[in-house]
Order: structure tokens, then sequence, then C-alpha cells
């Protein structure tokens, strides 16, 4: 039996609630499946920064690189700077190991209550451009505290990041519904939206089962919060496409629902699973932080480890929880995190009971 070897950074706030609420599904959805599962903890984050100055050792990424994929909670403090924090963490991490796509599922769940009247289902995947694009190093500040202080930063796309994102979410489309819809703003922003538009529409041409639309933003916004169920696949630009997903993400009920997986997809280097909540320090240490989004990136991660059965099972698991009325408080309900963890262990060995063929004999991938 193969051991996937998993470096797991809780990080900060409620990231140190739910990483060991999903770690115990994910232990529990390996012995049923006759998985090997070896964690290693790491302490990084804003905690480590304000002992040593930084946000994970020197040798970090070296100590990352023996892992097979890397499952991180939160990271976001009061006490250290958000430019500290993600700059020290989890962009390093994202381009050292060449995590170019960021994929985000968006799906609303049965017995969690959404802001939309309509009774539409919502199944949809962000595709997002991670390794480029706005969040670039290049730009500065000058003539600090003067009448004429100034900050430049530029955004910087490439062929390769835009056509590999193309490529990436086309692919995925075409084993959907076919429709691709990418974000844009080529009105107001002259060179690098045309520059995607276009090499996104060359991509997008050598899918043939494939229908692209181009849509400005802001009115992909809209569309987002109007009639999100006809969306299928959104491919966008790294700010484009983090924004857009946030808002989806909370169209469907809370943010605290939503994963979302770095992935390297040639498989070269670990990739990252992680909730898009972020640390929440409001709620943190209060114990009712809702672990979905941690539980379900854990399930991202299995799949993407080759263990399909095991990752439905899991999802499986924590949707039916959903489904019978067992809720934390952000989606209307009174369980705390232990509370909705406890249910999802019960209901994964329920589901195993009622399928055994799935579970202790699936077949390993």
């Amino acid at each position: 039996m193969n051991t996937h070897r998993i470096a797991v950074i809780p990080g900060d706030g409620i990231g140190k609630e739910v990483v060991p609420a999903a770690i115990s599904c994910l232990e529990r959805i390996a012995e049923l499946h006759s998985l090997s599962l070896e964690f290693t903890p790491f302490d990084w984050g804003s905690d480590y920064y304000v002992r040593h100055g930084r946000m994970m050792p020197e040798d970090g990424l070296a100590q990352l690189a023996l892992h097979d994929a890397i499952f991180l909670g939160a990271v976001g403090s009061p006490e250290v700077p958000d430019a500290e924090t993600l700059w020290g963490l989890l962009i390093p991490i994202r381009r050292e190991f060449q995590q170019y796509i960021n994929l985000r599922p968006v799906k609303t769940l049965d017995g969690v209550a959404t802001p939309l009247a309509s009774e539409h289902a919502v199944d949809l995947v962000i595709v997002r451009e991670n390794n480029e694009g706005e969040y670039s190093e290049i730009g500065g500040r000058m003539y600090r505290g003067l009448p004429q202080e100034s900050a430049v930063q530029e955004a910087v796309f490439t062929r390769l990041g835009i056509s590999r994102a193309a490529h990436y979410a086309a692919s995925l489309a075409a084993s959907r519904s076919g429709l691709l819809t990418s974000a844009t703003k080529s009105n107001g922003i002259v060179h690098t939206m045309p520059f995607w538009d276009e090499i996104i529409a060359e991509t997008a041409c050598l899918y043939p089962d494939v229908e692209l639309a181009a849509v400005h933003v802001d009115a992909l916004a809209a569309h987002l919060v109007l009639k999100p169920w006809t969306l299928d696949v959104i491919v966008a630009s790294n700010l484009f496409g983090d924004i857009l997903s946030d808002l989806a993400a909370a169209v469907t009920g809370s943010i605290g629902l939503a994963p979302s997986a770095n992935l390297n997809p040639e498989g070269l280097h670990p990739s990252l699973f992680e909730p898009i909540h972020g640390s929440a320090p409001d709620i943190a240490g209060k114990g009712v932080a809702n672990p979905v989004g941690q539980i379900w990136s854990g399930a991202m991660m299995l799949e993407h480890l080759g263990h399909a059965e095991a990752a439905r099972h899991l999802q499986s698991a924590f949707e039916a929880v959903l489904r019978e009325g067992v809720r934390t408080r952000d989606i209307g309900g009174t369980a705390s995190t232990t509370d909705f963890t406890d249910a999802v262990l019960s209901m994964i060995d329920a589901l195993a009971a009622r399928h055994p063929a799935e579970s202790a004999n699936a077949p390993q991938r």
C-alpha cells in the first residue's frame, strides 16, 4: 500500500479548529477504504511569525517538497500585516510548486438556505489562474509621506500562464456541459485583458465541444447573483477569480462551505488544499466554525491523490449531514464544530454500512 505523505499547516484562527476536524474525517475514510495517509503537522503561520519574524522557516519549501500534498487551514491575523501572512507563506507555496490552477467548486447543498429566491440548483466550477496576473511582485512606492506619494503595481500576464489555465478550464468544460465563460474587462483594461481574451479564444477553438462566452467581470458578478445556475465553468485571472469565487460561495449560503484546490496538474510538485474562508479571527476559539470547507477540501485532496471513491464517500457524508438538518451557526444552525464533525463521522460509518463494496473493497487507483 502506497503511503500518501501530507503536510498539515493549520495556520491561524479557525484553521486550528477546522483542520483537526477534517483530519478526523479523512482518517476514518482512510480506514474504511484501506488508504495510508501520513499527516505531518507544521506550526507555521502568524504565531510563528511573531516568534521568528517569518511565516515559515528558510527551508520551509524544501520540507514541503517531500510531501505528496499540503493541507492548509487558514492564514491571517490582526497582529500581522496581511501582506506578510500571504506573501510569506501561501503565495511562495503556490509559485514554488507551480500550483497554477486554483479550482473552486460552487454548489448549492440540500439543507442550506441561500439568499437566492430561485429554487434552481447551482453547480459550477471556477478555474482561477493562480501564479501571475494581478498578483505580481513588480512595482513599488516612492515619495513616501510627501504630497506626491505614489504606488505602482504591475499586472503580468504571459501566454504560458493564460493558455495552461485555458486548457485546463476548456478540458473541464468539455467533461461537463460544454459551457465555458471567461471573465474579462477588455473594455477598460486595454493591454492585459485583450491579450487574455485572445489566448482564451485561441485555446477554446481546440475544443470543438466547448462553447465560449467572454463576459465583462462586472456583468459576470451580477450574473452570479441573478442566474448562477446558468453558468458551468468559469475561467478567470488571479484577481477576478479570487473575487468571483468568494461571491459565488456567498450565493450558495456561506463562505464557510467553500473548498479549493491549488493544483500542479502534472503532479511534479505537491498540490495544496484549503477552504476559502480565511482565519475568521472574530469567531476563532469559540468552537462554532463551519468545518465543511475544510472537509470538502479534504475530499478534493483524496480525488487528486487518485481515490475518487473515497472522495465521493466523504462528500456524500457531509452533504447527508447537512440534508438532515445539522448545521453550524453561519448557515442558520446551532451545531458546534465538534457536533458537526461527530455527525459526519457517524454518517461516514452509516454510508459504509449501507454500501460496503464502495468502502472496504474500493479499488486503489
